[in-house]
């Protein structure tokens, strides 16, 4: 039984070379496969396993380079060889920048084609055996979080001068960002760590429930209070209450809140004795409470009451130099966690972190080194990050054309996927071979 013959997809919109490079391939004994669009060689890719993919540079709406670095990126074992007539020492470093293992500039002789393919089959995996490198060095870590961005910083100077008072603070961000890793920070950190920190995501709590939680209850305030019961403010005395997604609170809640943060007291339900508390408010917030405050959502003086001292959390796509100290973070967290050893990542899979714009914040990227780190055999590769980080390619919108450009972009199509074989491609078409020469001049 015979070696399997490498599969070879050719991709160009010049169906003379198209056929060129298919005969002087088949005739070193390799099986091609032909696109004559960007398009088209997505969807070969998709269904046939290949062993080298070699594509023109110039190609109509999208070019080569953009099929070069999705194909680095979803096929990263796959070598790739681009074709260029183009030739310059800019265009060839941006050619391997883009994840080429070689180039051939046209026109080019079945020696050299002969020679570029073979290196290329044999010299991709070299290229991704590079040294897997973070530098941790710089790391800069407070409290439970890390970072060296200068958003980072600004942080943690704000942190250092409230931790040692109890000054109502409210935390701004989007989900994801930490706010409650901010918020434990001052906690922690500070001269009151040994105090209890009560955390409370107040969406989490029925409406109906949320006053009775936070402030207590008494026995026979409302059906199935059979006790009397200390609240999360009576849990935090002395210490720390951090009210999280503090704009889900009810209208009735935030006027009780107003009063405990104005007159350091608080209610139980059922009861009509105050009790003095003594407790930091932290609250947090994914949302903006000035436009609640417009819609009649929450009380435009707790708000003032809240927001002592403010800390906004940036978004991750805007501390973007973050992102390596908390791969790094997270990689070992969980490298130790589940693989009872110290992982590594690959600067191509950090590069596509890096790139990405994250939605979900820190808590998505924790998600994806988690699972990365389960996949992967040592050292995270781009083949073990998520398919919706890597590269893609948007193609533009499909106009309108004449319809001439039309039916010759399918008669193209048609004669590739036959070979090049006019009789074929006529009879496909239902015209004559005549009509099919004057199609294509």
């Amino acid at each position: 039984m015979g070696l399997r013959k490498e599969n070879i997809l050719l991709v160009d919109d010049d169906i003379d070379i198209l056929e060129l490079l298919q005969r002087h391939l088949q005739s070193m004994d390799y099986h091609t496969y032909k696109a004559v669009s960007v398009k088209e060689a997505l969807y070969i890719l998709k269904d046939t396993y290949i062993d080298l993919l070699i594509t023109d540079i110039q190609m109509p709406e999208v070019d080569g380079l953009q099929l070069v670095k999705f194909a680095d990126e979803h096929y990263p074992e796959m070598p790739k060889l681009v074709i260029t007539g183009y030739p310059s020492v800019d265009g060839a470093l941006e050619v391997i920048k883009s994840g080429a293992t070689d180039y051939l500039t046209k026109p080019f002789t079945k020696d050299e084609l002969k020679l570029a393919v073979q290196k290329s089959l044999v010299s991709d995996s070299k290229r991704k055996k590079r040294q897997p490198i973070i530098d941790s060095t710089t790391s800069n870590s407070y409290a439970d979080m890390i970072g060296a961005s200068e958003a980072f910083q600004k942080i943690m100077d704000i942190i250092d001068r409230v931790k040692n008072n109890k000054a109502t603070v409210l935390i701004q961000g989007e989900s994801g960002t930490g706010k409650e890793l901010v918020a434990r920070a001052i906690h922690y950190s500070g001269k009151f760590s040994r105090a209890p920190f009560v955390a409370v995501h107040c969406g989490a709590i029925p409406e109906n429930l949320l006053e009775a939680e936070l402030f207590g209850y008494t026995k026979g305030a409302f059906t199935g209070a059979n006790e009397n019961r200390s609240g999360f403010f009576q849990a935090a005395q002395g210490g720390t209450l951090f009210l999280d997604e503090i704009g889900t609170a009810p209208l009735s809640v935030q006027m009780k809140l107003l009063r405990a943060l104005q007159e350091k007291e608080i209610t139980k339900v059922g009861s009509r004795k105050a009790e003095k508390v003594d407790i930091r408010i932290i609250a947090a917030t994914n949302s903006s409470l000035l436009e609640d405050i417009k819609k009649k959502d929450f009380r435009e003086d707790l708000y003032y009451r809240l927001t002592v001292v403010e800390i906004n959390v940036p978004p991750l796509r805007e501390r973007k130099s973050d992102i390596p100290l908390l791969v790094d973070k997270f990689v070992q967290k969980y490298g130790v966690e589940y693989k009872d050893r110290l992982m590594r990542i690959s600067p191509d899979a950090l590069q596509v972190l890096q790139r990405y714009h994250w939605p979900g914040n820190i808590r998505e990227l924790e998600n994806i080194i988690q699972r990365a780190v389960i996949m992967c055999d040592g050292t995270i590769n781009v083949k073990d990050l998520p398919e919706n980080l890597k590269y893609k390619i948007d193609f533009p919108a499909t106009g309108f054309i004449p319809l001439r450009e039309m039916e010759k972009e399918y008669v193209k199509r048609v004669l590739a996927n036959v070979g090049g074989n006019k009789t074929k491609a006529a009879e496909i078409l239902q015209i004559d071979r005549k009509t099919l020469r004057d199609k294509l001049n």
